[in-house]
């Protein structure tokens, strides 16, 4: 009896204490408070948007001019470059010997040139005169040996064959004397003027391989385009790249100062004007607004690609981007690519109140 009694009233026990527990365990617990506060404008009628930052010269995704393997990286992150600095170089040693090789041809073709613009040479001159006063005396040689066989003959004393061979000595002699004045004419006149023009011609042609290969070679050194610091790195030494890469090889961009480029909204462009204030506000501080100088409007207008993730916005939203410069009176650290909430004064001229003071908000 006593056991029948006792499984029913255990049971109303435990079922007293589940419903015991879920009663003091059901209470709302209190909303928890936000890490910080959400930005606010400090104008009446403003327009709020998106910002990121970026440099003033935008980000430069710095290229390779040819393709090849990476020798050498010659730059860190977050290292101050001026424009013509050496980023990165590529493999040069083809190049190199290819250079070699021009430049011996282009010495070649240059001595060819030279040799041809000193002629003639000093020490040819006497030689060239002495052949001539050889032949001439050569001449005159066979001259007095035609002379005396013309008088034998007329006496009958020498042969008609001997006197032949006599008179055609001393036309031999005649030619060869007029060959060697032709010779030493034109040892004195020096290079013929075509064959200087062909030769300068192959000198040029030289040198302007020459010019080509170092070009090239210069081409495998990729610099920095303008003055700024380097944002990103993803080149290594030993990797192949191309001119076609699908990432940035290497990010460069001046952030003296730094822009914020911000996203207004189709909607608000009615109501924007240029040259109109704004503050921006770092997320999660924003009890700190940044002071933002307009610089321009793109008047293209895009569609937006930032996403802030609110169940409000379209995906064929198309935005205005405005630029502004962050004034250099900030004190906050700021990291290109860095999202801001940026308001824009958008209170007409006779409502304009005056120049907002920062605004300090409670983390309560």
């Amino acid at each position: 009896m006593i056991r029948t009694a006792a499984v029913p009233l255990l049971s109303m026990v435990l079922l007293g204490l589940a419903g015991y527990h879920v009663a003091h365990n059901s209470h709302p617990k209190p909303p928890l408070a936000a890490p910080a506060p959400p930005a606010r404008s400090p104008w009446g009628a403003s327009i709020a948007g998106s910002g990121i930052v970026e440099p003033c010269t935008e980000n430069i995704a710095v290229g390779t001019h040819v393709t090849g393997v990476v020798q050498e990286v010659l730059v860190k992150v977050g290292q101050e470059v001026t424009r013509g600095t050496p980023l990165f170089r590529i493999d040069e040693r083809q190049l190199r010997a290819d250079l070699a090789l021009r430049e011996a041809r282009l010495a070649s073709a240059e001595a060819q040139w030279k040799r041809l613009e000193e002629q003639p040479r000093e020490e040819e001159l006497p030689g060239s005169a002495a052949k001539v006063r050889e032949s001439q005396a050569r001449l005159d040689e066979e001259i007095d040996r035609y002379r005396r066989g013309e008088l034998l003959k007329g006496k009958g004393l020498f042969s008609e064959e001997d006197f032949a061979s006599r008179r055609q000595a001393l036309a031999v002699a005649r030619e060869q004397l007029a060959q060697a004045k032709a010779s030493d004419e034109l040892l004195r006149a020096g290079a013929w003027g075509p064959d200087k023009l062909v030769s300068r011609a192959a000198v040029a042609e030289a040198r302007a391989q020459v010019e080509q290969t170092r070009t090239d070679l210069a081409r495998l050194t990729v610099t920095a385009p303008v003055d700024g610091q380097v944002l990103q790195v993803d080149v290594r030494p030993g990797e192949f790249v191309a001119q076609s890469a699908t990432t940035d090889l290497l990010v460069l961009g001046n952030i003296r100062p730094l822009h914020v480029r911000v996203d207004i909204d189709e909607s608000d462009i009615p109501r924007f004007s240029t040259g109109r204030p704004a503050h921006g506000f770092v997320r999660g501080q924003t009890d700190h607004p940044l002071a933002l100088d307009f610089v321009r409007v793109e008047p293209y207008v895009v569609p937006k690609k930032s996403l802030t993730g609110s169940n409000t916005e379209r995906v064929d939203m198309r935005v205005l981007q405005v630029v502004f410069a962050v004034s250099p009176t900030n004190k906050t650290t700021l990291y290109v690519g860095q999202q801001l909430d940026v308001f824009v004064d958008a209170s007409r001229g006779d409502e304009m109140p005056s120049p907002p003071q920062p605004m300090t908000l409670s983390r309560n």
